[in-house]
């Protein structure tokens, strides 16, 4: 009796996904943050946003597999996709050479610099002498944090922050002389704002090899190559079709993509 319940079940559920044109391996759960506006953030409704969340809906369209999304810390996104919670990453990650000793990435699908952000009329200059004694915000595990804890901990104070917009917040309580981030995140979600009025930015644009990558692409497990293959033609497609140019426009005023 209890053989043919089994067998009754997996009846049942075979014929679910034929009946919804879906298959258990042609499901890819994505992983994002949901705090990094406006690339991933979640909306007052709920629901995810972002630049991020319409390209990996467009990638998905495109590859003819049906997505879901999992929303995860940043400090914990590679290991939860190690541990199977997904099955890729979208959510703005760098490509490094560190990163690539852990899990495998796509090509880019965009590039953009990190630039200081400093109270208007301060005197603070991007310079060694500059910022020697003052105190900079940044967003842990991220390739801003390790730029700034590689080249500035011996002249400042850093402090690391959860999400980005816990860092905004404490520059504006007068706690940080500065903040260290893509340039993108600061001005659309920080400098755009009402909070934001009094700041600007200061400084370079940042965008070493070293440290920044090779831009932004779609992380997955080791291994999982056919995976990855699919996601690199379809950002081929969505590039070439003018889907993605429609998805930037929605959000910036320049090709988000880079050079």
């Amino acid at each position: 009796m209890k053989n043919i319940f089994k067998i009754t079940a997996a009846i049942l559920v075979g014929l679910f996904f034929l009946s919804t044109g879906a298959s258990a391996e042609n499901v890819v759960r994505i992983g994002t943050e949901g705090a990094y506006p406006p690339f991933n953030y979640i909306d007052k409704d709920g629901n995810l946003q972002g630049f991020d969340i319409e390209i990996a809906k467009a990638l998905c369209e495109a590859a003819d597999m049906e997505c879901t999304f999992v929303t995860q810390s940043w400090d914990g996104m590679i290991p939860a996709l190690m541990a199977r919670k997904y099955d890729a990453i979208i959510a703005s990650m760098s490509i490094t050479d560190e990163r690539k000793q852990r899990v495998d990435f796509t090509k880019k699908y965009y590039q953009t610099p990190a630039r200081f952000v400093r109270q208007k009329g301060s005197d603070i200059e991007i310079t060694k002498e500059g910022l020697t004694g003052k105190t900079v915000g940044v967003q842990r595990a991220t390739v801003s944090a390790n730029f700034i804890n590689d080249n500035f901990s011996d002249i400042m104070n850093i402090r690391s922050y959860a999400t980005q917009e816990e860092a905004n917040m404490d520059i504006t309580s007068g706690r940080l002389d500065l903040l260290f981030a893509d340039a993108v995140v600061l001005q659309t979600g920080f400098l755009d704002t009402d909070p934001g009025e009094n700041y600007e930015f200061a400084g370079p644009s940042y965008t070493n090899e070293e440290w920044f990558g090779e831009g932004i692409g779609i992380a997955l497990r080791k291994g999982e190559d056919e995976l990855r293959e699919k996601f690199n033609n379809a950002i081929i497609q969505i590039r070439e079709d003018g889907t993605y140019q429609k998805i930037n426009d929605k959000y910036f005023d320049f090709d988000v993509y880079g050079d």
